[in-house]
């Protein structure tokens, strides 16, 4: 059960369950582990797939984006949204699927503590209903994705018997047939993500502590309301018959390259920070911070002190109800390449680098000393080979991890799991995930000029007149926070 990190939401949406880390956790359990998990992959998945859409783009546009056709280009994608929206809001078909028992992976992008207990489907379909859809240049995409997202997985086939279950009602009803040997708990990250979506610290009051979703005013947790939360959760987990519950620390969210960091002299970052953090799509030498949204290094610092108290909350109560916690922050942390200092774990599994090595469209990313062209940056190609330059841990949204980063995160519970007596008949597939992980193997050459994609993306210039009419990349931010309009 959790967010977005447990469902494996990428690239802008949820398309491929089966490259979860809980999905990749299962196969390797073996054959005698089944996986119950919904399937986003019709229209290439909800709200929206960034790959799927720049590869398409790339068969038309191959030579990149000009002003003579700008235009062309951005009708072909208001065509694309147009017509995944009217799937997803159900206009082209019932969404309803003949599942009677839950999902054993009952994640759903967006939720943060409270929402994994109060919302049910029936609130989300009620909704959807008072708060219209929109059908113009400025809804391009899906709205009330999350809610919708949230009913399929909830109640599958929208039936009156499981239409007032949460997700912890749902986990309740699978403890109820002989209980459950391993549970996943990975919520918390929309807890605080919200400072990064907005680019605006505004802390959580008493009214914002299990409130619905769209009645939060907050984009951070206190700590102190954070915990409250938490226990209450762990407490009800707690109560249901379940053998090992884990939970992982949370990453700081100034890590994950949804906020490019710049210094006032464009240079590197000398203390660990940056002096600001602002939107990825804006490059380091037209960033105005008279103009552009950011945070500063000081803010940056805030929140991750915020994070850190976070995860003592988290190891403090998984000691008092005995869950094993799951170090996800360290391994993250290691692998953040623009932060100073280092942890003292191998970010890159050793199989891990055995299959890149192994496979032909792969084998370059590792050097003679097995240093690794992988980083938490966000992806890069080099103008000329058209081949990795950095990033591919973190996907096109560049707010969640790329199939490979799923992959890490698996093996980092594998870890902990073993220790704790979890028996897996198999290693970590990563042939599968190095195969399925397209970005790397086969990147999408419209990419070479990252700078030209993303201002294309992000309708700037000129684009803001012939296309969308709205920022597609702002769209994917606002999906996760529950006060939309960004600046």
């Amino acid at each position: 059960m959790g967010d977005s990190m447990a469902q494996g939401f990428k690239n802008g949406g949820i398309y491929r369950t089966d490259l979860s880390f809980p999905a990749i956790l299962a196969k390797a359990m073996g054959y005698s582990s089944t996986f119950e998990r919904p399937s986003f992959s019709a229209q290439a998945g909800i709200p929206i797939n960034l790959e799927v859409l720049i590869r398409g783009l790339a068969e038309k546009y191959s030579d990149g984006f000009t002003l003579g056709n700008s235009i062309g280009a951005g009708t072909e994608v208001y065509k694309t949204l147009r017509r995944i929206k009217s799937y997803w809001e159900g206009h082209l078909k019932s969404l309803a699927v003949e599942q009677f028992t839950p999902y054993h992976n009952q994640a759903i992008w967006g939720l943060s503590i409270s929402d994994s207990m109060t919302m049910d489907e029936e609130y989300c379909r009620t909704y959807i209903e008072n708060n219209k859809p929109e059908y113009s240049v400025f809804s391009v995409l899906p709205d009330h994705a999350m809610y919708i997202t949230a009913r399929m997985v909830l109640n599958p086939p929208f039936s009156k018997k499981f239409e007032k279950n949460s997700m912890l009602d749902n986990i309740a009803l699978l403890s109820e047939d002989g209980g459950i040997e391993n549970l996943i708990v990975c919520i918390g990250h929309n807890n605080i993500v919200g400072a990064v979506t907005n680019l605006n610290i505004q802390y959580s009051e008493e009214s914002d502590v299990m409130t619905q979703y769209a009645n939060r005013t907050c984009t951070v947790f206190r700590p102190e309301h954070f915990k409250k939360e938490m226990r209450t959760l762990y407490e009800k987990v707690a109560a249901l018959d379940i053998k090992r519950v884990f939970v992982p620390t949370i990453p700081y969210i100034t890590i994950p390259p949804a906020i490019r960091g710049v210094n006032d002299d464009k240079s590197k970052p000398r203390t660990g920070y940056f002096d600001y953090y602002s939107r990825f799509w804006i490059w380091d030498e037209d960033f105005d911070p008279g103009k552009h949204p950011h945070i500063t290094k000081e803010q940056a610092i805030e929140l991750d002190i915020v994070v850190d108290q976070y995860n003592a909350i988290i190891q403090e109560l998984a000691d008092e109800f005995e869950f094993c916690v799951v170090p996800v922050q360290k391994y993250v942390k290691a692998a953040a390449r623009r932060r100073l200092g280092t942890e003292n774990v191998r970010p890159f599994p050793p199989l891990f680098v055995k299959a890149l090595k192994n496979n032909k469209t792969t084998s370059y990313l590792v050097d003679d000393l097995e240093h690794i062209r992988l980083s938490t940056d966000y992806l890069r190609l080099d103008d000329k080979t058209g081949k990795i330059d950095r990033g591919g841990i973190f996907s096109l949204d560049g707010l969640h991890p790329s199939t490979i980063g799923y992959g890490m995160i698996a093996n980092i519970y594998k870890m902990s799991m073993e220790k704790r007596g979890v028996n897996f008949e198999n290693p970590i597939d990563w042939n599968f995930i190095i195969e399925n992980e397209t970005l790397i193997t086969n990147p999408p050459p419209l990419m070479k000029d990252l700078r030209l994609l993303l201002r294309f993306l992000s309708l700037g210039r000129q684009e803001r007149i012939t296309f969308l009419g709205k920022n597609l990349l702002q769209l994917i931010l606002e999906a996760f926070s529950s006060r939309p309009e960004l600046d």
